[in-house]
């Protein structure tokens, strides 16, 4: 270890948890909106926005003060509203700049403050139904990543799903901690139909949820080798943040940093070179995708045809609709007759009408409303 490098204070967070806050979620749009993006809301019914929750099962991990959201100067003031006072830090990014250059800048200055802790970056807009089994799952992760491994956690895969990215399992390693992790052999964009069916047959590939989870100061060390422009960019920003020089440093340093991914930047590349290693769980995940999605998370209402309603189920009336999602927020009644698998969005400026089958496609209306200069309703 560099001679410059800050040990971590004892008694610390296990976990120091970084949460990229940002995108619209387009998928769902009219719920979801630039000025309202989906991990604002809730959702599923629960009575806890998306990135609420996510706070919520990351606390039993980071304690109070163990977690910093990176988000936009637009929605800085609702993420602080809605986790309170000390509910996080939060970090404001002029624009966006890919998930690389959120996680690289927070992963900086928590080094900076607390010394080579460990770091891990969860989605704010993903749901996990199994709690435990994410904080097991994470538990082992943060044992492994103490070895200097960039570790993440793989979903196991129940069908073969062309929407997510897929990472291929090797051997086990051997670390300390490590029970159920293994090399990651490579890591696969979204395959087409043929090719994920393929892949689910060997059994030796899990979703990749986006969750990574690595010593700051071996993060930083990957970045600087594999992209040194954006390294210097961020360290230059991380020094310059409990400054009075912050708002000069950001505004000149922040438009030129490489927009890229964290799968691109750090994990295809490391994993190479045998750096990252892969923890497999089994928690309940789904990122909320689109309407599809939303449909398999909220409870069907009363009446045994599978008909969900997010919102007043006292406004919606179904006949011949089996297994439609239905979201009455305009506050007016809605009828759905004989189209099954429907889905149904109704807001005070905007009324989506689609079925599930088509749920992918639904970012194609969003591009058609920005071409027509419909800005108002993105």
């Amino acid at each position: 270890m560099p001679d410059d490098v800050l040990l971590p204070a004892p008694g610390g967070p296990e976990l120091y948890a970084i949460i990229p806050a940002g995108g619209a979620g387009t998928r769902l749009w009219p719920l979801s909106r630039r000025s309202a993006p989906k991990f604002l809301l809730d959702l599923t019914g629960a009575g806890r926005t998306l990135l609420q929750q996510t706070v919520d099962r990351l606390r039993p991990l980071t304690g109070d003060g163990g977690v910093t959201v990176v988000t936009g100067a637009a929605h800085a003031s609702a993420v602080r509203a809605q986790l309170g006072p000390g509910g996080a830090d939060v970090l404001e990014e002029p624009a966006p700049r890919d998930s690389m250059a959120a996680i690289g800048l927070a992963a900086a200055l928590l080094a900076r403050r607390h010394g080579d802790v460990v770091v891990g970056s969860f989605a704010a807009d993903h749901v996990i139904q199994d709690a435990p089994a994410f904080e097991r799952a994470v538990r082992e992760a943060v044992a492994v990543a103490r070895s200097g491994f960039v570790a993440t956690i793989g979903i196991e895969a129940d069908e073969p799903s062309t929407a997510f990215g897929y990472i291929h399992a090797g051997d086990l390693v051997a670390a300390p901690g490590a029970t159920t992790a293994r090399h990651v052999r490579g890591f696969t964009e979204k395959p087409d139909a043929a090719t994920a069916a393929a892949y689910l047959a060997t059994g030796e590939y899990r979703w990749n949820a986006g969750m990574f989870v690595v010593r700051a100061e071996v993060l930083l060390e990957h970045l600087a080798a594999q992209r040194p422009a954006l390294h210097a960019g961020l360290v230059e920003i991380a020094d310059a943040w409990d400054t009075d020089a912050r708002d000069a440093v950001l505004g000149r340093v922040w438009p030129g940093l490489e927009k890229i991914a964290i799968d691109h930047a750090i994990a295809e590349p490391v994993a190479a070179q045998g750096g990252v290693v892969v923890v497999p769980a089994a928690m309940g995940w789904d990122d909320v995708g689109d309407f599809a999605s939303l449909a398999r998370l909220v409870p069907p209402a009363d009446g045994g045809d599978g008909v969900r309603v997010l919102g007043d189920p006292a406004r919606v009336l179904t006949v011949g609709s089996d297994g439609s999602l239905v979201a009455p927020g305009a506050g007016r009644a809605v009828a759905v007759l004989g189209i099954p698998g429907a889905v149904v969005v109704d807001t005070p400026d905007g009324l989506l009408v689609t079925t599930l089958a088509h749920a992918q496609q639904v970012k194609a209306v969003v591009d058609g409303l920005g071409r027509a200069g419909l800005d108002q309703l993105l």
